[in-house]
């Protein structure tokens, strides 16, 4: 059985191992992404100050040595190789393209300069090649983040870091020299409903009081009127978390980061220059639907918030990918229960899965995506009998069709060398690595250019 994985972040990884530890038939597995480097939101999402997370890819790299998997890098689906390729050279196909697109306000003024997405600021903290000329203006003094989950909280952390806490990070070179001569003071993380349904996780928000002269600031009056949450839930230890910043003496001569909650952005706000001067926030009252739902209602009650950066971390979606079905509504690959369907008819697309983010939507930490992915696989076993009988193109014909086309794939051993390079240049300044950010020096350094 012969399987092509698209993507190789953790959700692809981890069904790269279900499907070779599978006992009933010998599985052959050929992992392709777009980018030169492996492991997704790993190497490019995960927030630099958080090398234990990033940990997880010596387990992949345990995978990757298997004789029956290939890697192949710098191959992009829709324009290096098509879904027809993969039909015809593979007996199935999974996709793990992940979530990489941005979800937006959609109100005035979103698109001037200063209103950044937080996937183009992580992107551009993390190296990753797409964002490293992203044009990030730490000149202001006060920066909000719209959002209530972990990726608002990354965002927030980064740019109120320390100079000395990030340099011992595998945070981008580039962006360690701009946050050096960072402006910035104040944060404010924004979420349109109360501090009960906030998103993040409460080791995440635990970690905003622990950092190096930062203060947490919690109005007590956003903590009054929660509903109430079930004693030891997630939502329980946020609340706890916040009442203890609430009951904090406020430092002085220290960098302000303000958790506000029940407020909507309305409008992004222009100085004369056209770019960020604030935001016009919207007050919201939080209604209770049949079935326990919550929506949040505006009530007509504004305020102005003086700020010089806007960086919305409201979500993430999948961009539409040549010849997969693709759901408009839910932004992610058409399916039911992580098989392929036709977006219009539901109708079972043969032998195409996706997992992760782009058969959910961007929920679930990363450890979540092992039982998630082998539960696909599952189903890939299920539907599979029979097909190894196919006759298929001889294993290395996909690389000859890549290398007529004059493609310049890296093969995982290729990365491992670029790894070592990064690894080297990290110990410069003490950090994990120093990434390389621009996929044609990575190319120039294994001498494909």
């Amino acid at each position: 059985m012969r399987v092509a994985i698209i993507g190789s972040g953790p959700a692809g990884f981890y069904a790269a191992e279900a499907l070779l530890r599978r006992t009933d038939e010998v599985v052959q597995v050929d992992m392709f992404d777009r980018l030169p480097t492996p492991y997704g939101l790993v190497r490019a999402g995960v927030a630099p100050d958080h090398q234990n997370i990033k940990a997880v890819t010596r387990v992949y790299e345990k995978t990757s040595a298997r004789p029956e998997f290939r890697f192949f890098g710098n191959v992009r689906l829709g324009k290096d190789l098509t879904v027809e390729d993969l039909r015809r050279h593979y007996n199935q196909i999974v996709y793990a393209v992940g979530n990489e697109a941005d979800r937006r306000m959609g109100i005035p003024g979103e698109g001037m300069p200063r209103c950044t997405p937080a996937t183009v600021f992580i992107g551009w903290y993390n190296g990753h090649p797409d964002y490293r000329h992203a044009q990030i203006d730490l000149s202001v003094p006060r920066v909000a983040v719209v959002g209530n989950g972990n990726v608002a909280v990354d965002a927030a952390r980064i740019l109120l870091r320390s100079p000395a806490e990030l340099e011992k990070t595998d945070i981008a070179a580039h962006a360690l020299a701009a946050l050096r001569n960072s402006q910035v003071h104040e944060v404010y993380i924004l979420g349109r409903r109360g501090p009960e349904q906030a998103a993040f996780t409460p080791v995440e928000l635990k970690e905003l009081g622990e950092m190096e002269g930062v203060d947490p600031v919690v109005a007590p009056e956003d903590l009054a009127d929660c509903a109430s949450v079930e004693p030891g839930s997630q939502q329980d230890k946020n609340l706890k978390i916040l009442q203890s910043f609430a009951a904090r003496e406020r430092g002085r001569d220290t960098k302000k980061l303000h958790l506000r909650f029940r407020v909507s952005p309305t409008e992004v706000l222009a100085d004369a220059d056209g770019k960020v001067c604030g935001l016009k926030l919207e007050k919201n009252s939080i209604e209770t639907q049949a079935g326990g739902s919550t929506v949040a209602r505006g009530t007509g009650e504004f305020e102005m918030l003086e700020v010089g950066m806007v960086l919305p971390a409201i979500g993430f979606s999948l961009d539409p990918i040549d010849g997969v079905p693709y759901d408009e509504a839910a932004r992610i690959v058409a399916n039911e229960d992580g098989r392929v369907v036709d977006p219009v008819s539901r109708a079972v697309v043969a032998n195409e899965y996706v997992v992760g983010w782009a058969r959910t939507g961007p929920r679930g930490l990363i450890g979540s995506h092992k039982a998630a992915s082998a539960h696909v696989v599952a189903h890939m076993a299920a539907d599979g009998l029979g097909l190894s009988a196919r006759e298929l193109p001889p294993r290395d014909a996909i690389a000859d069709l890549l290398r007529k086309r004059g493609v310049q794939f890296i093969s995982f051993e290729d990365w491992k060398r670029l790894d070592d390079v990064e690894v080297s240049r990290g110990e410069r300044r003490a950090a994990p690595r120093d990434k390389i950010v621009d996929v044609e020096a990575m190319l120039a350094l294994l001498g494909q250019r």
